[in-house]
């Protein structure tokens, strides 16, 4: 029988769209595995010395648990997928998702902010610096996140949904439950965007700082100033690439969504929606690049892994903790 979205003739098949993100789920899956399960290996080896590595740890944490809700993520998105798993992936899977998504976001706009002040005070005598006060940063952005888009969105995600619905998942919130979640929208598009403008302004900062180091020291390391650059350009490039498009079509997207009832507008927004989620997803595979290029002792471990598959010291481990970009 056909659904009421598949009468409107709008020129869009959404059941193709969450096809083709199925299958690009499960392929960013694979890498996405692989990669975060090395991170983590890698980072358990890191000695907690300082607050960076704990964002970095809980950065990878982050990831990896996205990394293993991608499937359930893929699945549910199934023109019929299961009923049964459809609700459980509204009133959890897909809460946990987000929440991990926008503590990965809180993170690196955090991690931009250490790396600063670290270049503005490079002896790490800074409280900021300490391995203490990044667990209580990390801890305060893990349980403010989970106190207010996880825990009221699974209590609001409880009402028996009508057949004739646009999305199931709006279909079982209250009244309220769905003036949250728009509020909770608008709340996640303002950390991004604020945390778009600390990882702009920090990075453009520590990049211009280093390479006046360079010209006041008389260094002509031409080399040297193109790396720097290219870290700040690749980080920001990320950043941007991956969680821009989504925040952009979750603006128009999220009213359209709230209404919860067929139109070509909000046919369009779903697969544009559907498609930049998976480009947000794909930060999973893209957050060891930024592991590399910030983390000294996180290349020197990686560098052991690949050649020897198991932790050798081959160096000292002193003044190896990370790098200003």
């Amino acid at each position: 029988m056909d659904s009421p979205s598949s009468q409107l003739d709008c020129g869009i098949n959404n059941e193709t769209i969450d096809l083709v993100v199925f299958c690009l789920y499960y392929i960013l899956f694979v890498p996405a595995l692989i990669l975060n399960v090395m991170a983590a290996w890698i980072s358990w080896k890191l000695k907690t010395k300082s607050s960076f590595v704990v964002y970095l740890k809980n950065l990878v944490a982050a990831d990896l648990l996205m990394t293993f809700i991608i499937p359930l993520k893929a699945v549910d998105g199934l023109p019929r997928s299961p009923h049964g798993l459809q609700v459980f992936n509204c009133q959890f899977s897909a809460v946990f998702f987000y929440l991990c998504l926008y503590v990965s976001i809180v993170l690196m706009g955090v991690i931009s902010l250490n790396r600063f002040f670290k270049i503005v005070q490079p002896g790490g005598k800074l409280l900021g610096q300490s391995a203490v006060f990044g667990k209580v940063v990390s801890s305060v952005v893990w349980v403010v996140l989970l106190s207010i888009t996880m825990i009221p969105t699974m209590v609001l995600t409880s009402e028996k949904p009508t057949n004739d619905t646009a999305e199931l998942c709006m279909a079982m919130k209250s009244d309220v439950g769905k003036e949250y979640h728009h509020g909770v929208s608008i709340f996640c598009n303002w950390i991004f965007f604020v945390v778009l403008i600390v990882i702009g302004l920090c990075y453009t900062c520590i990049a211009k700082r280093v390479i006046e180091s360079y010209r006041n020291s008389g260094s002509k390391n031409l080399q040297g100033k193109r790396k720097i650059k290219a870290r700040v350009f690749i980080i920001l490039a990320v950043f941007l690439v991956c969680f821009a498009p989504y925040h952009i079509t979750r603006i128009l997207y999220a009213p359209t969504q709230v209404k919860n009832t067929y139109s070509c507008n909000w046919a369009s927004l779903k697969g544009a929606k559907s498609i930049t989620l998976w480009l947000a997803t794909t930060n999973v595979c893209l957050d060891p690049l930024i592991y590399i290029l910030l983390c000294k002792a996180f290349r020197e471990k990686l560098y052991e892994f690949k050649i020897c598959g198991r932790c050798i010291s081959t160096r000292p481990q002193e003044n190896t903790e990370d790098t200003y970009v």
